[in-house]
């Protein structure tokens, strides 16, 4: 299993933690029940901060009228709203949401140039929270091809205390390629042109890199 490089640092504080926390109960309370008990959560504990690092490598058909999915997780939005920060016009939306069992890498959905990228400071609403995409720390990013411009942000949720991303205004980025990371649940906000044509269902399953989320007129 390939571990993301944001993860290694908290899996190895996470490990030594866990190792001092298990020496000591069994030199304190001994080899009983109490300390097998403590060993035997603590291992499921480092399982579950492991697979949540996990960066599993993903099979992106390149395609200029695909949206290719940004994330792992749930569709949890669909709809036509008014998009205020960059386009100040009316988009279709779609959110989809990471739980802490979800791989949080997310990725770029078309090809084209970094047209913009910002970050906001916010608040750790919980992530389905209508608020939350204008309100929490998020992360707005708008790709362009030439011929169309997606923006889509990366939004904190109540866990999520760090959104790393790695592309600036002006990079060449890849359909599919690794553009950030959100630690510990999350969501990703798709602002899409209205005439395009959306492929997915609210509470469909997406897969980062892979699911086709809408085709573009």
């Amino acid at each position: 299993m390939l571990l993301h490089r944001e993860g290694y640092k908290i899996i190895f504080i996470t490990m030594l933690i866990l190792g001092i926390v298990n020496v000591l109960s069994y030199q304190f309370i001994g080899e009983n029940w109490i300390s097998k008990s403590i060993l035997a959560i603590s291992l499921v504990f480092f399982i579950l901060i492991v697979q949540f690092f996990r960066n599993p490598l993903r099979n992106t058909v390149l395609n200029e009228k695909h949206i290719i999915a940004p994330a792992d997780g749930k569709v949890v939005v669909i709809e036509e709203v008014e998009e205020p920060e960059y386009f100040k016009d009316k988009r279709k939306q779609v959110s989809i949401f990471m739980s802490p069992i979800n791989v949080h890498v997310n990725r770029n959905p078309i090809s084209g140039i970094v047209k913009y990228a910002k970050y906001h400071p916010g608040k750790y609403l919980v992530a389905w929270h209508p608020k939350s995409s204008t309100e929490n720390e998020r992360t707005t990013v708008v790709i362009g091809n030439g011929s169309v411009e997606v923006l889509f942000r990366q939004i904190a949720g109540a866990l999520a205390k760090r959104i790393v991303y790695y592309v600036k205004e002006g990079d060449n980025v890849k359909q599919g390629g690794e553009m950030g990371f959100i630690k510990f649940g999350s969501r990703i906000d798709l602002y899409l042109p209205l005439d395009t044509e959306i492929n997915v269902s609210l509470n469909q399953k997406t897969k980062g890199g892979e699911t086709v989320i809408a085709t573009l007129a």
